[in-house]
C-alpha cells in the first residue's frame, strides 16, 4: 500500500501553511451515542464545583496551596506519596488502555474532542451551517450577512470559554473564592479578574482557530500510538479485506469490485481531515465519525454495514476475534496491584497526621537524681473538617510527657497546629546514647496515630 500520507500531514499544505478543515456534520447512531454521553459530561463538569462533602468540594486542585481534595477526602503535601503512586498507576492504565483500545479515549473522553467536537462545533453547524455552507462563507465578501454570522459565533465562543476557564479556576481555588472575585470590587481582585480574561482568551483561542492542531500537533498521545499498539489492539479501521479494490457505485453489481464506492464520505466528516482507508494514523482520534458516514452509505447502497468499525489488525486480516495478549495481561495485573494499594492507603490513612521534632541545639536535661528530660515540638495536620482535641502518651518507655501550656494540643480543621512538650524518662530506663521513642496520638480513648522519634541521653 503506498504510504505516503504519512510523509505529512492533513491539516497542512505542500507550503507549510495552515489547510483549514471544512468537516461536515456527522450523523448516526455512534455520533447520538457521543452526543449523550458529551451532555453527561458537561453536567458532571459544570456542575462539579457547586457539589460539596461534609461541606467540602468534591474536588479541589489548588496547587498553590498544596491541597487536594478528591470525592471530599483532603490531602495535605504529607500524602503526595499517594498521588505519586496514583500517577504511576494511571500512567500504566493508559499504556494497557491504549495497547488494548487504541485512542478510544480520545474520541469519547477526551475533553479537547468533548469541547470541540460536542459544543463549539455544533454551535458552529447552526450559526455557519455544514462544511459547504461555512466554505462558501469564508470566500464571500464582507457583507452584512457574514459580519452578523461571524461576529455571533466569536462572541458565543469567546463567551463559552470564559465559562470554561472559570469553571477549571473553580477547580483550582474553589466556587467560594471564585464568587468573591466575581462579585467583589474589581479594584480588589485585578490580578484575578487578568486571570480570568487570559484563560478565557487561551480556551477562545484553541476552540476558535487552532482546533484540531491540538490532538495532531501538541498532544503527544497520538505519537505513543507507534509503540503502544500492536496488531491486536483495538481501532477504527477500514475493512480493505471487503472494501477493494475500490469503484464507483454501479446499479449493477460489479463481482471484480470491493464493497467501497469511494464516495469520500469518510474523509468530509474527519475533523482532522484524513483518510481512514489509509490504515491506523495518528490524526485519527477515533471520534467514529467515519463509521456512522460509512454505514449510511452502506445502507442505502444495499451492502452491509460496518466496513469501517472497531477492530483489530489481525480481526481484518485474519478474521481473528479480539483477545487479550498477555503483554496486556501482565501490565494489568501490575495496574490491579497498584490501584489495590492506593486504595489500601486511602482507607487506611489517618486523619490525623504530623511530625515530632527535638529542639535542634539542646541536649538532654536533668531532672533531679533520677530523670532525664528532651524538649520536642510537635506539628500536626487534621485532614478533617472538625476541630480534633489530641492528648500524647508514652506507649513504649516508662516515663512522662510534660505539654507546655496546655493539656492537650487542639488542632482546628483543615488546618495545622503544634505544641512543645517535655519527655521525661527515668535513667534506668536509657540503656543508649539515642534511644528510639514512640508517642500515641489520643482523642479520648480513640487512637488517632503514632509518631516516632528519637530521645538523646548520657553516654553509658
Amino acid at each position: 500500500m503506498e504510504e505516503s500520507f504519512r510523509d505529512s500531514l492533513a491539516t497542512v499544505d505542500k507550503q507549510g501553511k495552515r489547510s483549514w478543515i471544512y468537516s461536515q456534520k456527522p450523523k448516526g447512531k455512534l455520533y447520538n451515542a457521543r452526543s449523550v454521553l458529551s451532555f453527561l459530561y458537561f453536567l458532571a463538569f459544570f456542575a462539579g464545583p457547586f457539589i460539596q462533602v461534609n461541606g467540602r468540594p468534591l474536588f479541589l486542585f489548588n496547587v498553590v496551596e498544596g491541597r487536594f481534595i478528591l470525592f471530599g477526602a483532603i490531602f495535605w503535601p504529607q500524602d503526595f506519596f499517594i498521588f505519586g503512586l496514583a500517577m504511576v498507576a494511571f500512567i500504566l492504565f493508559i499504556v494497557v488502555f491504549t495497547m488494548a483500545f487504541g485512542r478510544l479515549f480520545c474520541g469519547w473522553a477526551c475533553p479537547q474532542t468533548i469541547f470541540m467536537e460536542m459544543l463549539f462545533r455544533k454551535i458552529e453547524y447552526w450559526i455557519e451551517g455544514d462544511a459547504s455552507a461555512q466554505k462558501l462563507l469564508n470566500k464571500a465578501p464582507w457583507n452584512t450577512d457574514k459580519i452578523v454570522k461571524k461576529t455571533s459565533k466569536h462572541i458565543l465562543f469567546y463567551m463559552l470559554s470564559f465559562l470554561i476557564a472559570n469553571t477549571f479556576l473553580a477547580y483550582v481555588i474553589g466556587i467560594n473564592s471564585l464568587l468573591e472575585i466575581i462579585t467583589g470590587p474589581v479594584t480588589e481582585h485585578t490580578g484575578g479578574l487578568a486571570a480570568m480574561i487570559i484563560f478565557a482568551g487561551v480556551f477562545y483561542g484553541v476552540f476558535a482557530f487552532f482546533r484540531e492542531q491540538v490532538c495532531t500537533v501538541v498532544c503527544p498521545y497520538g505519537r505513543l500510538q507507534g509503540v503502544l499498539l500492536d496488531r491486536d489492539s483495538v481501532v477504527v479501521a477500514y475493512d480493505y479485506t471487503r472494501g477493494e479494490p475500490r469503484g464507483h457505485f454501479k446499479k449493477q453489481a460489479d463481482n471484480n469490485l470491493g464493497d467501497c464506492i469511494d464516495c469520500l464520505q469518510c474523509v468530509k466528516v474527519c475533523p482532522t481531515g484524513i483518510d481512514i482507508r489509509n490504515g491506523t494514523q495518528l490524526e485519527c482520534v477515533n471520534c467514529t465519525a467515519c463509521i456512522d458516514a460509512c454505514n449510511f452509505m452502506m445502507e442505502k447502497t444495499g451492502r452491509p454495514l460496518h466496513l469501517i468499525r472497531y477492530a483489530s489488525e489481525n480481526g481484518i486480516a485474519n478474521k481473528q476475534p479480539l483477545h487479550f495478549t498477555t503483554r496486556i495481561k501482565l501490565y494489568s495485573s501490575v495496574l490491579v496491584i497498584l490501584l489495590t494499594a492506593i486504595t489500601w492507603m486511602l482507607v487506611s490513612r489517618k486523619p490525623v497526621s504530623g511530625t515530632i521534632i527535638r529542639t535542634a541545639g539542646m541536649l538532654y536535661q536533668e531532672r533531679g537524681a533520677d530523670s532525664i528530660s528532651n524538649l520536642y515540638r510537635i506539628k500536626l495536620v487534621n485532614k478533617t473538617a472538625s476541630d480534633i482535641p489530641l492528648s500524647l502518651r508514652l506507649e513504649d518507655a516508662p516515663g512522662k510527657i510534660e505539654l507546655l501550656g496546655h493539656q492537650q494540643v487542639t488542632v482546628k480543621g483543615e488546618q495545622q497546629g503544634e505544641g512543645i512538650f517535655f519527655v521525661i524518662l527515668p535513667r534506668t530506663a536509657i540503656k543508649k546514647r539515642k534511644t528510639t521513642l514512640h508517642i500515641t496520638l489520643y482523642t479520648g480513648n480513640n487512637k488517632e496515630g503514632t509518631i516516632g522519634t528519637t530521645f538523646l541521653g548520657p553516654a553509658q
